[in-house]
């Protein structure tokens, strides 16, 4: 089981929270100009990652707020955690 840290909520069980894939996924500024495959690509296909990866969390049984994660998917250790509308710690914009 994981301990993850909540940037509002502190440290907490990784069953407070919902896992919601992929960080910082930009969603296209003309959605109606792309073609049925680049929609697809955009709606279904993201990067499976092996080592250090960015990741969006909820913290669903507590303060319900959304916030980021760099962690390992090798060995699960979460290295940081901020929120969403910060910069990562990779220097990923906003």
């Amino acid at each position: 089981m994981l301990s993850i840290e909540c940037p509002w909520c502190g440290p907490r069980d990784q069953s407070e929270f919902s896992y919601g894939g992929e960080a910082h996924i930009v969603r296209p500024k003309e959605p109606e100009k792309l073609s049925d495959e680049d929609w697809g690509d955009y709606l279904f296909n993201r990067k499976n990652t092996k080592g250090r990866f960015q990741e969006q969390w909820c913290h669903t049984a507590g303060c319900r707020r959304w916030f980021n994660a760099v962690r390992d998917s090798q060995s699960y250790e979460i290295e940081t955690v901020y929120k969403i509308g910060e910069q990562s710690p990779d220097g990923i914009p906003k």
